[in-house]
């Protein structure tokens, strides 16, 4: 892995307008942040339904337009071009979407949809049924794959096409999309694996998007936690994972616990909804259903600080080990 950023995201903002074409008529999806991605490293965004991920992710490959910021790739500033001149962009970045069978048409081959990207981006002078199988062996399905359906696969097959479909084109950057959405816990695994090998082997690096924690734990190097829009902790995934400082990470981890039966795991329970992005709170956006809020958490929103390689937005950030206050310590 390489310190030289290939992706460079700062201060994005991404904005919906509401009941008009005001300005003031809009809810911000995403509400300005930044990161990079390495060459070689997987980078993860983690978060609830509506934490304003998929969002960024589709801003990131140009199918959603920002409103505020700046996005850079392989040294290019490619926010705000149009779809012709990012047609280029994306032949070095992929999309694997989350749907791995609603993701492909019913209507083509395995061996269509994997070299669909050679027709689309106009390359010739390639023997596509020699590139399907090339893509299938490298996913690790079976040559003659190619001359079936999306309906006769299952999952976990559909999930390898999707995969061959993305680095057809020898991208540098892959952005999956809940990756192991809909799939088996074993089938899970064995994704996670190839994702990691195609890496290896390929040289890619990867954006992953996802509820799932675990997920990243086993494949990510550096993990960002959105909530609302924004980023409440990011940094190495050992660190994130090891020792949560932000209490929104600390009940997602709670929520998905390792399967060891030699551990305890106290969940700690969110009370209330996600608050709508048309009604943001006050202060910390978080304090309407964090446990361990104070009065201040009310009043004035957290800047991020720098711990080490973790940045943490948070008035009162978390001891390790820490758990929830009882009510009798809350009323107190």
């Amino acid at each position: 892995m390489s310190d030289d950023p290939i992706l460079t995201v700062r201060d994005v903002q991404v904005s919906f307008p509401v009941g008009g074409l005001r300005k003031r008529d809009a809810i911000l999806g995403v509400a300005g942040v930044s990161f990079d991605v390495r060459r070689g490293e997987t980078f993860a965004l983690v978060g609830e339904s509506g934490s304003g991920k998929t969002t960024l992710a589709r801003a990131v490959n140009g199918l959603q337009a920002i409103s505020n910021g700046e996005i850079t790739f392989e040294g290019q500033r490619i926010d705000g071009l149009d779809r012709k001149s990012m047609k280029p962009v994306r032949k070095r970045m992929s999309m694997m979407f989350q749907d791995p069978v609603g993701s492909l048409s019913p209507r083509m081959t395995v061996g269509d949809l994997v070299t669909e990207p050679f027709r689309i981006h106009g390359i010739e002078g390639r023997n596509l049924r020699d590139e399907a199988a090339r893509l299938l062996s490298l996913v690790g399905l079976p040559t003659d794959f190619v001359s079936r359906f999306p309906h006769q696969l299952s999952g976990g097959q559909a999930r390898r096409v999707g995969v061959a479909r993305a680095i057809a084109l020898d991208p540098a950057l892959i952005i999956a999309d809940e990756p192991t959405a809909g799939l088996d816990v074993s089938v899970q695994g064995e994704v996670l694996n190839l994702l990691n090998d195609l890496r290896e082997r390929l040289g890619l690096a990867m954006m992953i998007i996802t509820h799932n924690l675990h997920v990243v734990h086993h494949v990510a190097d550096r993990t960002a936690v959105m909530y609302l829009g924004r980023f409440v902790e990011a940094g190495d995934t050992e660190e994130v994972f090891g020792a949560p400082r932000h209490p929104y990470t600390a009940a997602l981890l709670s929520a998905n616990p390792e399967p060891d039966p030699d551990k305890t795991h106290d969940r700690i329970t969110l009370p209330a909804e996600v608050p709508s992005l048309l009604a943001r709170p006050p202060g910390c956006e978080f304090h309407t259903r964090c446990p361990w809020a104070q009065p201040a958490c009310s009043a004035k929103a957290p800047t991020p600080t720098q711990e080490g390689t973790r940045a943490v937005a948070c008035h009162f950030p978390l001891e390790p080990g820490a758990r929830p206050p009882t009510q009798s310590e809350s009323a107190a």
